[in-house]
């Protein structure tokens, strides 16, 4: 018999080795795929199934006429899987370029938590960035979908918005009352995901996503940048250290605009200072001065112990109480009850108020509102101070009477001065559009009696005569009615003779009030600070263009004479 030679009998064996091997593997691959194909695919899932959020957007803030304040905006956030991406120093590299980080910047915060399987690199980056990232498909950098908030009205509406942190959570402002409102709750779904981590399959959905609830403001947007603009003028024109202003619907409460400056931008806030965001309007009391004095005029009349035309003997221009002495401008000598409101007279206002019970004294103080909050629901608002009656000297009796010794609010002072322009009653203050307030409105509590409002009004209205204080509060074409203010500051316990608050605060039209503004500029430094020269023109300048921007239609029309006869001569 003839011998098979060696070398073929070792090419029948690694081809029997080889046959051998492909048919295990045959075997063992119809085993996986038809009987084993369940155990195995939920094997795969549990290495690369993986539950994912699903962003969703903040609710958007919105002025009364549904034009955006505030809206959140999807960005892209950037982060890393250290360990994965360290495998790959180049991705690195690129990352830092594109990203324009410093060199070696990257892979240092890399290295320290290196650990970690998340890592944010960088948060909200712009649209270009995210595209070259995506476009670089770099190794263990990913990027991730977020929302950002954005200001379309910037600095005007800052103070009454506040902001968000980089999480879309409410910090300051609205953002803040009404973060369980705003608030959005994410969605979650399952995913299979690859090695590189990029989803290849939704798998199912978890948690529905709820966006945010929107939120409507009371506030006008038109009038909230025309009321900034002219309060930042008259900031800058005077050199003040800030200034505040309040405008309110004189029919049902809601608050049109509320400004403050200096002001900052919540679309960047670099180089702000934190006392910067506070809004002054709720947050920074003063003395109200003789803003007040119209309420004592109206509880003299409502009185009936006092009439228009009681004369008050003001003479010789100061009034000593203790060892105090209250003074006048000048001395205007014997003044009707009109004409102490009409020229502002401190002695004539303490003489009335000294006659008036102190109980009813701060009963009308109280419940229009002095040292208390506006229930607003705006963070951060505070009190003010009225003492109760009882604990009053017999000085301070008498400095009420002209606004010292108690403290309030611009929001508050214009809450107050809604009840001379609703005909005595007191309004609930609104930062929300509220659709029923004009029902509510018949409805509030009663102050003062309406004819006792109207003849208030009527001596105001003679304020921004040319007769009175304030005449530069005066607008074509309407009738206006206001009281200036002018109040020492208070520094370290005692009153500062160089510093003051400069007030104004009015209605129009006065026949009809439909607007209720307050302006207050804080320490104006530029030689003038009379309420009447310097807050009164900037209130003249907000509420004449509120008037036309909301088409309220003037009161104070002339009438031509020469042509009145053509209307009889041609009716019919």
């Amino acid at each position: 018999m003839k011998q098979i030679p060696h070398y073929r009998l070792r090419r029948i064996f690694v081809l029997s080795v080889f046959a051998l091997g492909l048919g295990i593997l045959f075997v063992r691959a119809v085993d996986l795929q038809l009987f084993n194909h369940e155990f195995l695919e939920e094997e795969g899932k549990a290495r690369h199934l993986r539950v994912v959020e699903i962003p969703t957007h903040r609710g958007m803030i919105l002025d009364r006429n549904g034009q955006l304040l505030a809206v959140s905006t999807p960005v892209h956030s950037v982060w890393a899987n250290p360990a994965e991406a360290l495998d790959d120093r180049e991705s690195v590299v690129r990352a830092e370029k594109i990203l324009e980080m410093k060199a070696g910047e990257l892979a240092s915060k890399l290295e320290q938590k290196k650990k970690r399987q998340f890592l944010y690199v960088k948060r909200h980056v712009g649209p270009q960035y995210a595209e070259e990232l995506n476009q670089a498909d770099l190794s263990g950098i990913y990027l991730q979908r977020e929302y950002r908030r954005y200001y379309p009205t910037a600095e005007v509406s800052s103070h009454v918005l506040g902001f968000t942190n980089i999480d879309d959570k409410g910090l300051e402002g609205i953002e803040l009352a009404y973060e369980d409102w705003l608030v959005s709750k994410p969605g979650a779904k399952r995913v299979i995901k690859d090695q590189l981590n990029r989803i290849v399959e939704d798998v199912e959905a978890v948690r529905i996503p709820r966006p945010g609830r929107n939120v409507e403001l009371s506030i006008d947007r038109r009038v909230q940048y025309l009321a900034y603009r002219e309060l930042k003028a008259g900031y800058i024109q005077h050199g003040a250290q800030s200034a505040s202003a309040v405008m309110i619907d004189a029919k049902t409460g809601e608050v049109i605009a509320m400004v403050n400056v200096p002001s900052f931008n919540p679309n960047n806030r670099k180089g702000y200072k934190q006392s910067t965001y506070r809004n002054r309007a709720v947050t920074d009391v003063f003395e109200p001065g003789s803003t007040m004095k119209p309420f004592v005029i109206a509880l003299a009349l409502e009185s009936k112990r006092y009439f228009l035309d009681t004369v008050i003997d003001t003479t010789p221009g100061t009034y000593k109480i203790g060892r105090y002495k209250i003074r006048d401008v000048r001395d205007f000598g014997p003044l009707s009850v009109n004409d102490v409101l009409l020229k502002s007279s401190n002695v004539g206002a303490v003489k009335i108020a000294l006659t008036i019970p102190r109980p009813d004294l701060w009963n009308l103080y109280n419940a229009i509102g002095v040292g208390q909050s506006t229930e607003s629901g705006f963070p951060g608002e505070v009190h003010g101070h009225l003492k109760y009656h009882r604990d009053w000297h017999h000085t301070e009796h008498a400095t009420l009477a002209f606004g010292y010794g108690m403290s309030t609010t611009t929001l508050q002072l214009a809450r107050a001065y809604t009840v001379l322009a609703s005909n005595g009653r007191q309004l609930s203050i609104s930062m929300l559009r509220k659709a029923d307030a004009g029902e509510r409105w018949q409805t509030s509590p009663r102050v003062v009696s309406s004819q006792t409002v109207k003849q208030v009004r009527s001596i105001l209205n003679a304020v921004v005569s040319e007769y009175g204080t304030g005449f530069r509060a005066a607008i074509p074409g309407y009738h206006v009615a206001g009281k200036t203010g002018t109040v020492h500051k208070l520094a370290g316990g005692e009153y500062a003779k160089d510093k003051y608050i400069s007030l104004f605060a009015g209605m129009a039209p006065a026949s009809d009030p439909r607007l209720v503004l307050v302006v207050v500029v804080n320490e104006p430094s530029r030689g003038v600070y009379f309420g009447g020269q310097v807050a009164a023109p900037i209130f003249s300048s907000i509420m004449g263009g509120a008037l036309r921007i909301l088409n309220i239609a003037p009161d104070n029309v002339p009438v031509r004479t020469d042509i009145a006869h053509l209307s009889k001569d041609h009716a019919g």
